[in-house]
């Protein structure tokens, strides 16, 4: 309940009636109001005399900012000056406009003034040098207030049109990052209502003002709205702040009212009776509130916040007020800190009888005779003794001495995305995706198909909370966290059975959470913090639990009966931990890798992970690039091959484009995936499209280049017919892709024929591939011939590298040969015919 005000202070007559504003600066010795009279005035914190006055100012200032040594103050006059704390004199303009000038702020460092008029452009000028400008001018309106946040990073004008712009100050260049619509309204310059935006002091995230008279939470991640503080006010609001540690908010409103907020749970905790507020500053240490008014009055409030609430400014700097709080949501694999000091023990007492108690201690005379100044340990300790080898210099064993705390790969969903204000995704593939909002006491839950024909859309109230999906043709599966006395629960529900249609559902033991999860034709496969893994039917039956080798357990995924899970393995020499895998047939309970590592470049990590629609295992790692698993069926022969890497793709050949992939799956020899722009990890609603890109192992950085129209009476500008090598480059690349993507395919298709009794198909569909790759190496035998006759040695080792045994692809070579007159090549062909040559053949003597 909002309990009232103890002590209501005296209203400080310090401006004429018109705009007053207030700062202290950032050390609290100092409180700067200005006002529409040209005086300013400076009150000492603490001193409840008159205050330090400086005449003779600008008249109708409108903003005030101030740091330890100087102030900065800006007038309608369209001049910023800035003033001398310690001399309390004018120093100089910084900065003239055209138009009045309606905020200013100082960057966290007191190096960049920031300066807001009625013109469009944003003035960023440099505190001790003001020929130092830069501009922000990527909005189209006025703005009407502006604020660095706590890093001075990131620059928010709240402009006229009612959006938030926001620029990154990290380059030389400031750049606009986002436009964050719908929470401000649009208002004039001169108006009396805000659309300020205050940074909480985490960084995280920012409030303003709303046209429905709530203050809206902004997280910067990703400039999603979070909480909201709503029902407080009757009337516009004209000012708000937050305490220094971020635990209350401080807003006034045209209701004659300002309302103390506790951050954590967004209630008002106190209603203070004060009329037409403009501005409110919070001292930076004490329970210190001042604040200004239309009518030219200061108030300097001491206890503002009432005494049953004052512990809360005590408390250390406080999370801002997120839906879901990436603070709050721990990752269940951290790990305890080491000791970094074992506790101190009882004192070992002297033996009885020993040499020392009965002398009273060591001999005094030589104490300070020799000084072990170089830490070689060859003086006495407090005991007459030399110290022991395994001491070390603060006297602790060298086998107590702390270790480096290992980084850990964080645990992670494949398909699903982080919350995002009230809404996340819970699973995106090429069936369809999940996703959930946040409705403040349960979530809805919303299943969608891509295929209509097959399932029908569905959507649920939600009141286990799920926070994981995955989506099969079969079924959905979820689970949530536990939460007090529930334990986690995992929930199955099958879109069709030729029976009734049997949802079930099973908790885990108690404490136990879900790390990731996953769901094939065949089996359930859970993941969990106590390093277990958990394989279900999927009617529910328990089929298999163990604890691999491997901890903490960071993914997994399944095809079929096979099942793949990873593992936070060794660490590494930089502190990283190395991911390592096993993939075992649950059904037939073999295991094909054990505990093999994941090959990942050293500082990134792993964004998915999935198998492809042929059953083959896939990653996506933070550096862009995908890579598949060879042979992974035989033990011990395993190996990753990257088959992209998105930084080579040609849409970004030009620099000019910065974009990144969210992974969802390998289907049709094709990287499906959704496209991200402007910085963004995850995608958002409205669901974005997929997209699809052809592979492409990394051979070069130079992109393809795209083929000219032939035109035989082309000349280049010395006159010379243009030559064909870019084409025969650009031909040779594309051929050089097909056959390494070819054979990694037959490689796979025959792994499968080998370890599998194989169907018909399949060994056909082996053949067809082989008979491919050959056909791509004639093509490539025909470029090699064109290039001329020094060419013969490569074009013959690529008649060496064909698969068909039957002589019919060498004897096609040798025509290609006699075609473009490449005798010597041709007889050299036909000689490998007549050896039988071809790939293995050389080697059947070893």
């Amino acid at each position: 309940m909002a309990s009232t005000a103890p002590l209501r202070p005296r209203a400080r007559p310090a401006h004429t009636q018109g705009s007053t504003h207030c700062a202290y600066t950032p050390d609290g010795s100092k409180l700067v109001t200005v006002g529409s009279n040209n005086t300013i005035r400076l009150y000492k914190t603490g001193f409840d005399g008159e205050p330090i006055n400086i005449d003779d100012c600008q008249e109708q200032n409108v903003s005030v900012d101030a740091s330890n040594d100087f102030f900065v103050v800006g007038s309608e006059d369209g001049t910023v000056s800035l003033y001398s704390i310690p001399d309390a004199t004018f120093d100089k303009f910084l900065l003239r406009c055209s138009l009045p000038i309606r905020d200013v702020a100082l960057s966290p460092d007191s190096k960049w003034c920031a300066v807001a008029s009625d013109e469009l452009t944003v003035k960023l000028v440099r505190t001790d040098d003001n020929t130092k400008i830069r501009h922000l001018n990527e909005h189209n309106k006025p703005t009407k207030h502006l604020s660095f946040d706590t890093k001075g990073a990131t620059a928010t004008l709240a402009c006229t049109d009612g959006v938030v712009y926001v620029y990154s100050l990290t380059s030389d260049e400031p750049e606009l990052i986002n436009k964050v619509d719908g929470v401000i309204g649009a208002l004039d310059t001169e108006s009396e209502v805000s659309s300020q935006v205050a940074w909480h002091p985490d960084g995280r995230a920012f409030a303003a003002p709303t046209p429905t008279r709530d203050i809206q939470v902004v997280s910067k991640n990703d400039w999603e709205k979070q909480r909201v503080f709503a029902n407080g006010h009757n009337g516009d609001v004209t000012a708000l702040a937050w305490s220094p540690n971020g635990a209350i908010l401080a807003s006034a409103g045209k209701d004659k009212k300002i309302l103390l907020w506790e951050t954590k749970t967004q209630s008002v905790i106190a209603r203070l009776d004060y009329a037409n507020v403009m501005d409110i500053a919070w001292h930076p240490r004490d329970n210190l509130v001042s604040f200004t008014n239309s009518d030219g009055e200061v108030y300097i409030h001491p206890d503002f916040v009432p005494e049953q609430f004052a512990l809360l400014l005590k408390l250390g700097k406080q999370p801002a007020p997120f839906i879901h709080d990436p603070l709050s949501e721990t990752s269940a694999i951290a790990r305890r800190p080491l000791e970094t000091r074992p506790p101190p023990g009882r004192q070992r007492r002297d033996s009885a009888g020993s040499y020392d108690s009965l002398m009273d201690g060591a001999l005094p005379e030589d104490d300070d005779f020799v000084i072990d100044d170089d830490g070689a340990g060859y003086v006495i300790n407090g005991n007459g003794k030399r110290m022991h080898d395994d001491i070390d210099v603060f006297g602790e064993p060298v086998s107590k001495r702390p270790h480096l705390e290992p980084e850990y790969h964080e645990a992670f969903q494949p398909g699903s995305t982080p919350w995002r204000g009230n809404r996340k995704y819970l699973c995106l593939n090429l069936i369809g995706f999940v996703w959930t909002v946040d409705q403040d006491g349960h979530n809805t839950v919303t299943v969608e198909f891509y295929d209509h024909e097959f399932h029908r859309d569905f959507h649920f109230t939600d009141t286990f909370l799920y926070d994981k999906a995955c989506l099969t043709e079969n079924g959905t599966l979820f689970s949530c966290p536990p939460k007090d006395d529930t334990p986690a629960t995992i929930f199955y529900r099958p879109h069709e059975t030729w029976t009734n249609r049997t949802d079930w559902r099973t908790q885990l033991p108690k404490g136990e959470a879900v790390l990731a999860m996953s769901l094939s034709d065949s089996f359930v496969t859970v993941t969990t913090t106590a390093n277990y893994v958990r394989v279900y039917t999927l009617f529910g039956i328990p089929y298999r639990v163990y604890r691999p080798k491997s901890t903490p357990m960071v993914t997994c995924a399944s095809w079929r009966d096979y099942v793949w899970t990873i593992g936070n393995g060794p660490v590494g020499a930089d502190g990283h931990t190395r991911l390592q895998y096993t993939i075992e047939n649950v059904k037939r309970d073999e295991i094909c890798q054990n505990e093999d590592t994941v090959a990942l470049p050293d500082g990134a990590t792993l964004k998915s992970i999935f198998f492809s629609d042929n059953g083959d295992p896939c990653i996506y790692d933070s550096t862009g690039t995908l890579l598949t698993l060879l042979h992974w069926r035989q033990p011990s022969r395993a190996s990753w091959i990257p088959i992209l890497d998105t930084k080579l793709l040609p849409r970004l050949a030009s620099g000019r484009k910065t974009e990144s992939y969210f992974p969802i799956a390998v289907a049709d020899s094709k990287f499906h995936c959704i496209i991200l722009k402007g910085g963004d990890q995850y995608p958002y609603f409205p669901r974005p499209l997929l997209s699809e890109f052809d592979f492409s192992i990394p051979l070069t950085s130079e992109p393809p280049k795209p083929k000219k129209a032939t035109n035989p009476d082309a000349m280049d500008q010395d006159g010379t017919p243009e030559p064909e090598d870019d084409d025969d480059e650009s031909e040779t690349r594309r051929l050089e892709q097909q056959y390494l993507l070819k054979g990694i395919a037959a490689a796979q298709l025959q792994d499968l024929v080998e370890s599998t009794r194989g169907s018909s198909a399949q060994r056909s569909g082996l053949a067809r591939l082989e008979l491919e790759i050959d056909k791509t190496l004639l093509q490539f035998l025909a470029v090699e011939c064109r290039e001329g006759e020094d060419r013969g040695m490569r074009a013959l080792e690529l008649v060496l590298l064909m698969r068909d045994r039957s002589g019919r692809m060498v004897e096609a070579a040798g025509k290609i040969a006699d075609r473009y007159g490449r005798a010597i090549l041709g007889e050299k062909i036909r000689e490998v015919g007549e050896l039988g040559g071809g790939v293995g053949e050389e080697d059947d003597d070893f």
